[in-house]
């Protein structure tokens, strides 16, 4: 009896310091995030950037993201019960779509403005369910600029949208929409080029007759649309922000605001939370 005894005690010991499971962090959305093959190189999508930032033993990334879909073609082809059926307690899924939602011209992923709405708030509420947590993103800008040097928006109504169903579901927003534009309007029409996927003919054996890719992203620019991910999630106070490396931290300034504190890759600006640029750097 007195062995019974003592060997209770030990089972229960090893069963609490067993390490808890890893916050996995999905990210859903289309090729602005998803990660690419070695063939595509240097194109990088910027969920391919985000775990960097995080202790690797406390959060994982789980890039989910794939190219050329929209909220319907997501969820009919199955990516999206894909993530709700690994999800357990505690995890993130950030959600970001409306590049290919907002193709009319693209029959196959086009999605119209009621079903992209519907389609999000399907994803928001399936990841309650699962006591997951949601955060909606809107889309990141494309290198669009008119004759007079300013950014043109190529999103229409649906990064609007995204911002409706996260107000009326009280959803975190990373407005990524707002705070990529102040990113590529500070590099400006000719700077911003270095950001995406600009290949010239020779170049790269990957694109060989050359590449001038508006919408996808170099690893500079990856890197700079993650620190916009980064800067949501230090602005919103999400549980996240407890498991970022001690390089990452945010330090309050101007009342509320939040700014991130981390190494700047070289000519990059620094980022507040509102997505405006620190002209300091």
């Amino acid at each position: 009896m007195r062995a019974r005894s003592v060997l209770i005690p030990l089972a229960l010991l090893t069963a609490y310091s067993r390490e808890p499971a890893p916050i996995t962090l999905y990210i859903a959305g289309d090729s602005t995030a998803a990660e690419k093959l070695p063939t595509k190189r240097p194109e990088t999508g910027w969920g391919e950037m985000l775990g960097q930032y995080f202790r690797p033993d406390e959060v994982r990334i789980a890039n989910r993201a794939v190219n050329g879909r929209s909220t319907r073609t997501f969820i009919a082809e199955g990516k999206w019960r894909a993530i709700t059926d690994s999800l357990k307690a505690g995890d993130y899924v950030f959600i970001q779509f409306g590049h290919n939602d907002e193709s009319k011209d693209k029959v196959d992923r086009y999605t119209p403005p009621d079903d992209f709405k519907r389609n999000l708030t399907l994803m928001v509420e399936e990841v309650r369910a699962r006591h997951a947590f949601p955060v909606l993103l809107t889309p990141v800008r494309r290198r669009k600029f008119d004759r007079n040097g300013q950014l043109e928006d190529t999103h229409g109504e649906y990064p609007g949208l995204t911002r409706a169903v996260a107000s009326k579901l009280s959803v975190p927003l990373i407005d990524m929409h707002e705070s990529s534009a102040a990113v590529l309007s500070s590099y400006g029409a000719d700077s911003s080029a270095k950001l995406f996927l600009q290949v010239e003919k020779g170049e790269n054996p990957n694109y060989p007759d050359g590449v001038h890719d508006n919408t996808h992203f170099r690893p500079l620019g990856a890197e700079l649309m993650a620190r916009l991910a980064l800067d949501g999630i230090l602005s919103l106070q999400l549980g996240l922000v407890a498991h970022l490396k001690s390089a990452t931290h945010a330090s309050r300034t101007q009342g509320s605001m939040i700014r991130v504190q981390i190494t700047m890759l070289p000519h990059a600006p620094r980022l507040n939370c509102t997505g405006t640029v620190d002209a300091s750097t």
